[in-house]
């Protein structure tokens, strides 16, 4: 009969298993399945013994994961005598120091919505166009004409680049800066019409919920070289505009240039009370914010 490979032996010995997983690789198995939503809030948990099976390994392992999970407060009701259960905020993107960074264009929505759960929203953003907090703001924005979500208020702030400076990016590769620049131009154009339609969006809240909105732009002198968001001053969530070579189609004309994408920028998550690190990320956020805003800024005007 033939010996079947995994059981062959060598020397007279078997082969070795495969190593078993180890409790934090089954906690990021069971961490992805409940931010998918396999596993969804209030669900219980398969017991531990039935965890230990699914993956092959001791059940001090399974519990390990569990206690990692609990931890980061994706489950509750953790003990020996009953299966966990998923957390009623499970599906709320993490923050902390807990929080895998991830781009924006997946962690900033699920913050923003959260933020809006509160009843004086109050949100301050330092951005290259507004494109990320644009299309974030569409998630709460949902949730508010469904009738999930009904705050008081919302202020929002924006900080963006002055259209009279020459900026770090996005820039031609070679020459060309101010008005004859059509690197320039385009990047003007969009940080305008994202900022109208951030604007517009927000105040219609008002006539359509009797919501109070106020939305207020400044422009600053120089490129930011980041990207920051701070959500009812609790919370900072920050991203690094990485610069690379590519190319813009403008026209009919195909320009190398130095461009930073933002919506691909991995965003880092910081919040109060997790921890001196975190408070202290975001208390200093928001005296920089704040000390840009009332000294160097000036008025922006979205127009062309």
């Amino acid at each position: 009969m033939a010996v079947e490979p995994e059981h062959a032996s060598v020397n007279g010995r078997k082969k070795p298993q495969r190593p078993q997983r180890t409790h934090r690789e089954v906690a990021d198995e069971l961490r992805a399945r409940i931010r998918s939503g396999v596993l969804r809030p209030g669900q219980r948990m398969p017991t531990q013994a039935q965890l230990a099976a699914e993956f092959g390994v001791e059940r001090q392992a399974v519990r390990g994961a569990l206690r990692i999970l609990q931890s980061e407060h994706l489950l509750t009701n953790i003990s020996k005598g009953a299966p966990a259960t998923v957390a009623e905020r499970a599906d709320r993107a993490p923050a902390g120091p807990a929080a895998p960074p991830q781009p924006t264009t997946v962690a900033l929505a699920p913050r923003i919505a959260s933020a809006f759960e509160a009843e004086h929203v109050h949100i301050d953003a330092v951005c290259l166009t507004a494109v990320s907090l644009t299309l974030a703001m569409g998630e709460p924005l949902r949730q508010i004409y469904a009738g999930r979500l009904k705050p008081a208020k919302v202020d929002v702030r924006v900080l963006l680049p002055s259209r009279s400076i020459d900026l770090a990016f996005p820039v031609p590769v070679v020459g060309r800066q101010g008005h004859d620049d059509p690197v320039h131009e385009r990047w003007l154009a969009q940080r305008n019409a994202q900022g109208q339609v951030l604007r517009h969006n927000l105040l219609a809240l008002r006539a359509t919920h009797g919501i109070d909105v106020r939305v207020t732009f400044r422009a600053l002198p120089f490129t930011p070289p980041v990207k920051l968001y701070l959500l009812n001053n609790t919370e900072a969530l920050f991203a690094y505009y990485t610069v690379t070579r590519s190319e813009a189609q403008i026209g009919q004309e195909s320009l190398p240039t130095y461009d930073a994408q933002g919506v691909r920028s991995m965003l880092f998550a910081f919040e109060q009370g997790d921890g001196l690190r975190d408070t202290t990320f975001v208390e200093q956020s928001h005296l920089w914010f704040n000390a840009l805003w009332e000294t160097i800024s000036s008025e922006l005007e979205l127009t062309d």
